[in-house]
């Protein structure tokens, strides 16, 4: 299994709307590296949503219900998507300081590479991040 991190402005597509939905397309990707991750992504992978902008914070696990396939919303080049399904809300947010702060998280490519909106983990990062949002 693989791990990882999306992230989306609370106010664009937060954890609370996946929850009503039940799955959604991950759509809109249009950096070449954080598509390449979505293209890397295998059905039941854990994924990590984190809430960028206002909150800053990991909120919830989803996992990949669908392997990629075309986006739907690109009008033009070959970009591509994936379908994430909710898994639980985690008991206690993880903020952006917190995993800053810590020994195992702060080499997160979301510290690194902050504007990436999807990024892997190592196994260590997503079971930090678990024992955290206990």
């Amino acid at each position: 299994m693989n791990y990882w991190l999306v992230k989306s402005e609370p106010a664009a597509y937060a954890w609370t709307q996946l929850v009503t939905d039940g799955s959604t397309a991950w759509t809109g990707v249009r950096n070449f590296q954080a598509r390449n991750h979505l293209r890397a992504m295998k059905k039941g992978d854990q994924v990590f949503f984190y809430h960028s902008v206002t909150d800053k914070q990991v909120v919830g696990l989803a996992r990949v219900a669908r392997e990629f396939y075309p986006d739907p919303t690109a009008t033009d080049g070959d970009w591509s998507c994936v379908d994430l399904a909710p898994v639980r809300p985690l008991k206690k947010t993880v903020p952006l300081e917190t995993i800053k702060a810590d020994a195992v998280l702060k080499t997160m490519p979301l510290v690194k590479q902050s504007r990436l909106s999807v990024t892997p983990l190592t196994p260590a990062q997503a079971e930090r991040l678990l024992k955290l949002g206990q």
